[in-house]
């Protein structure tokens, strides 16, 4: 079996400045059987639905993390964030390839009447709420791999969050 290791082009191996992984955390927003999500205006999974979230800051927590994410993008407030999963991805076919180790959290919203805002337009065309069974398309294929694998954010192995707002 192939190491993804192996993957990395003889470009990138003899590169003086090695490509390190980055850390993203996301957060699944939960409301009632519905997720927030917005489609990205990036380099990496340009015009696919995704998450919000971003990078991981140096000392904060996962949880700290997707709280501010979520507040710069949309101006929401969480409640209690859980740690959900973490997967390793590798964009290799890229542009600019990159490799992410990301942090899942799920949350709800800190007052269930708050209406997402899209406060970085140049990186997010805007927020809406899906509901889990009718997910649009295309999702950024980190989620979309996850999703096709029978993934919810809705069960875990902790206690469920009461998401009925």
């Amino acid at each position: 079996m192939q190491k993804q290791s192996d993957l990395l082009t003889e470009e990138m191996k003899s590169n003086t400045v090695r490509p390190v992984p980055r850390v993203g955390v996301v957060v699944f927003v939960l409301k009632g059987k519905s997720i927030l999500l917005g489609r990205r205006r990036s380099s990496l999974g340009d015009s696919t639905f995704a998450l919000p979230g971003g990078h991981l800051e140096f000392g904060e927590s996962f949880e700290e993390c997707g709280a501010r994410e979520v507040k710069e993008e949309t101006g929401l407030e969480l409640g209690k964030a859980e740690y959900l999963t973490v997967t390793n991805n590798l964009f290799l076919e890229e542009p600019k390839p990159a490799h992410y180790v990301t942090i899942f959290l799920r949350a709800v919203l800190a007052d269930p009447n708050q209406v997402p805002q899209n406060l970085e337009p140049h990186k997010c065309d805007g927020w809406d709420w899906y509901d889990w069974d009718k997910l649009p398309q295309p999702l950024f294929w980190p989620l979309d791999k996850m999703v096709r694998s029978g993934f919810s954010p809705f069960l875990s192995d902790s206690n469920p969050l009461d998401t009925s707002c």
